[in-house]
This record gives structure tokens, sequence and C-alpha cells, in this order.
């Protein structure tokens, strides 16, 4: 193994530890497993990082457009196809 340096935010260290704690393993396992689990879904699909950023830009489309009912609540539900259909026109 090789030995790197990585900085989480303190939150994200916390969360791991907690997570470390109850599956009884250290933090440095469940980086090497999360980085694993990344690794093999970017290598199985390589594409795959392109359609998610692609996807959450149009989620961020959606969100700054403000599409949302009379009451203020998101109708995103409701009309997502014409959202996605005025997104990837």
């Amino acid at each position: 193994m090789v030995r790197i340096m990585v900085q989480l935010t303190e939150e994200q260290l916390k969360v791991l530890k907690t997570i470390a704690k109850a599956r009884k393993t250290s933090v440095a396992r469940l980086v090497r497993d999360s980085v694993a689990v990344y690794v093999d879904a970017s290598i199985q699909n390589p594409e795959r990082e392109k359609k998610r950023r692609r996807a959450l830009n149009g989620l961020k489309k959606i969100q700054k457009a403000g599409y949302h009912d009379v009451e203020g609540k998101t109708d995103v539900a409701i009309n997502h196809d014409l959202y996605l259909a005025e997104i990837y026109s």
C-alpha cells in the first residue's frame, strides 16, 4: 500500500469516525473501500461521470429557474418531462 495525505472537512471526518466505530473498522478502511467502489463504477462505465454531471447540472437549472406552483411548492415531480425537455433542447 501507498500512504497519501487527504484533507477532509471536520464534519466529514466526524461522520467517518462514527461510521467506522459502528462497523468496528478504521477510517482508512472506509476510505479505501469508498475509493474502490468509485473506481469500479468509473471503470465499468467511463461515461458515467459525464452523465452524472450533466444530470446534476440539469437539476441545478431547474432549481435556479424557480419552477413552482402557486403556493411556491415545487412541481418537478409532476412536470419533470417538460423540464427535462427544456434542459436537453
